[in-house]
């Protein structure tokens, strides 16, 4: 630990998530921002943080808070990660990090000139299991990799004013479910040469359904599926020449997963322990970054969160989705 002092902006369900698990890992949290000021007491006392603001902007000029942790509807990351930059603050922004590639691209370059960290919650990507899977694919263990296939689906309501389904918040199966096997497919393959998508829309015109395949260097190809009408298997499966990982439900939390060889044979079982929700890895990371001097994210570098980014907006130009902020 670092003895970074954590800003939580915005107190809703993620957020309070994110933060159990900053207390879990024995983490500093110095302030609480939120749009009302009796919600962000109530945070503050549930989780026993010294600071409560009754705005934004309170939260990011407290001389106590070091590093923001951007919590807000996916609209709204581009302007509170940029006011908590202006006012010298780290921000670890919950994915999908920006609504487009242009927002995304606006923060990373506002922290390179401040000399900040600015980096995506992406949490999967520092679990333990993710961890140990990296190390197996680089030691060779799996041959030359072929393909690559996740699904992220769950049953959310139908309402057309959820958050899921509303275009002006974001709303969609492609930003807050198909961004962890996209996400995932690029950190295993590299970032897709070729995308094709395909998708069923809403009655609301949000993306219900959505399906991608993509060709990666080498000619390595991936298949992802998210859905927020029914509820999946929510397994993943990385396949190589010489072994296969499978990986069990659910693949983006802590889980388990096989090595297995083409003979079915299994050659490594993996099984988390962890405690909580396995939050606390990504703020365990930004806080190594920032005592490193904001040095290169070797796991989810911002110029590989800018171009995912820049992937999603292909699978939304491909089904045609557009948010109204856009237009």
């Amino acid at each position: 630990m670092t003895g970074l002092h954590w800003g939580i902006l915005a107190t809703g369900g993620i957020a309070h998530a994110f933060t159990s698990d900053l207390r879990t890992a024995g983490l500093d949290v110095a302030a609480v921002g939120s749009r009302s000021l009796d919600n962000a007491r109530a945070f503050a006392e549930k989780y026993d943080i010294p600071h409560a603001h009754g705005s934004y902007e309170e939260l990011v000029a407290d001389p106590d808070v070091d590093i923001v942790y951007i919590a807000t509807p996916h609209p709204g990351h581009v302007d509170n990660a940029l006011l908590a930059l202006e006012h010298g603050k780290h921000v670890l922004v919950e994915k999908p990090f920006t609504l487009n590639q242009a927002e995304a691209a606006a923060i990373r370059d506002a922290a390179a000139a401040k000399g900040l960290l600015a980096m995506e919650a992406m949490w999967t990507r520092y679990l333990p299991h993710m961890v140990r899977i990296r190390e197996i694919i680089a030691a060779g263990t799996l041959g030359e990799l072929r393909v690559v296939s996740a699904d992220h689906t769950q049953k959310i309501s139908t309402d057309p004013a959820h958050r899921l389904n509303d275009l002006a918040l974001g709303g969609g199966a492609l930003l807050d479910l198909g961004i962890y096997p996209l996400s995932f497919a690029v950190d295993v393959l590299g970032l897709p040469e070729r995308i094709t998508a395909v998708a069923r829309l809403s009655d609301a015109g949000s993306d219900a359904e959505v399906a991608t395949a993509m060709v990666h260097p080498g000619g390595t190809v991936s298949t992802t599926v998210s859905s927020s009408r029914g509820a999946g298997a929510n397994t993943a499966q990385i396949v190589g020449t010489e072994a296969r990982i499978e990986i069990d439900r659910v693949w983006y939390t802590p889980t388990s997963f096989r090595v297995t060889l083409p003979s079915n044979e299994v050659a490594e079982e993996y099984t988390s322990e962890v405690e909580g929700r396995g939050m606390q890895y990504q703020a365990l990371a930004a806080e190594r970054l920032v005592a490193a001097g904001v040095g290169s994210n070797d796991i989810l570098p911002i110029d590989e969160t800018v171009a995912i980014m820049g992937v999603l907006d292909e699978v939304r130009r491909q089904i045609g989705v557009v948010y109204p902020t856009e237009r």
